[in-house]
């Protein structure tokens, strides 16, 4: 059985995060970066791992689907482990709010459709709904991070990898679901290939601006003989302290 090619762009997009938590794992910190993101992606491959097996789709004709997102699956509960250990109690509790739901609802899809439906239709029909509205979630779950962008003018926290792998992936998984004529796989891509597109034109458009440093005087000295000022002026960027001029003024 063949592989897709939206298989490998998808390995892609899931193994992005991994420049991400080494840094993460570097700091000792989540700093500025959300977990939504990953929770909603986590969401995505459990509901369509799900709608891949042959208690949902007919035998293994979406094989490729339970492949990748069984690696996603993976992949994306190992950066929200990582990333609850190095959250903030603020932000762990975050986690969890966004966490246990996405488990219970995954959890009653697959019992709903298991008990209540009894053939591959109506399976494929319920569980592909559910799946729509996971995928959406996952490609609109950036917006929260572009809305930052725009705010700072900074893209430190919108990695361009994770970027443009979300673009890929999403444009061949929907030629897959147009070209197999499923509808399931095609809409939710639809929605993310444009927002995809519009990551990459904020990275772009942002990811040579930074915000101007702070100039603070740090200290002044006055020669009341000379009537001489000797000011020691620094910028304050990213928290470090760099020595910009030393001004003599009379």
């Amino acid at each position: 059985m063949k592989l897709h090619p939206g298989n490998g762009a998808s390995l892609l997009l899931y193994t992005a995060p991994i420049l991400t938590f080494s840094r993460v794992f570097k700091k000792k910190s989540t700093e500025e970066f959300s977990c939504f993101p990953y929770v909603m992606t986590l969401f995505n491959c459990l509901v369509y791992t799900w709608y891949g097996l042959p208690i949902v789709s007919h035998l293994w004709e979406n094989f490729p689907l339970v492949t990748i997102n069984g690696v996603g699956i993976l992949l994306e509960s190992i950066f929200i482990f990582i990333y609850f250990c190095y959250a903030s109690p603020k932000e762990k509790i975050k986690v969890g709010v966004v966490f246990v739901p996405v488990i219970v609802v995954f959890g009653l899809t697959t019992a709903i459709s298991a008990v209540v439906f009894d053939d591959h239709r109506h399976r494929k029909s319920f569980v592909g709904s559910v799946g729509l509205v996971a995928s959406v979630s996952m490609y609109g779950s950036p917006l929260v991070v572009m809305k930052k962008v725009i705010e700072t003018k900074s893209v430190e926290y919108m990695p361009f990898y994770l970027s443009f792998f979300s673009f890929l992936a999403s444009s061949l998984w929907m030629a897959y679901g147009l070209l197999s004529h499923d509808l399931f796989l095609a809409s939710p891509n639809m929605v993310g290939t444009p927002l995809g597109i519009l990551q990459l034109i904020l990275y772009f458009k942002y990811k040579n601006k930074r915000e101007a440093p702070t100039t603070m005087v740090m200290g002044t000295w006055t020669d009341e003989k000379n009537k001489t000022t000797l000011n020691l002026v620094v910028d304050i960027d990213d928290g470090d302290a760099n020595v910009k001029n030393l001004n003599n003024a009379c």
